[in-house]
């Protein structure tokens, strides 16, 4: 999993401990097991967050009119 995200291991657990990530653990002390589904749902979810994001930043300045002066004003 932290190979696919291209993340270091801390990083991966992180994700899983904090319930980000959705993740079963086998056994009390066994490793974490992350479904494929749940990873790639994982990543669009990432991808949506970025999209809303940047539409978000776009939108701070949507109620700013553009100024625009006819060049023979210019000087």
């Amino acid at each position: 999993m932290a190979d696919i995200l291209n993340v270091e291991l801390d990083v991966a657990r992180e994700l899983v401990e904090s319930g980000e990530l959705a993740a079963i653990r086998i056994g009390q002390v066994g490793q974490w097991r992350v479904e494929q589904r749940a990873l790639e749902d994982y990543v669009q979810d990432q991808y949506e967050r970025q999209r809303r994001e940047a539409r978000f930043a776009e939108s701070e300045f949507d109620d700013i009119p553009e100024l625009t002066i006819p060049r023979e004003d210019w000087s």
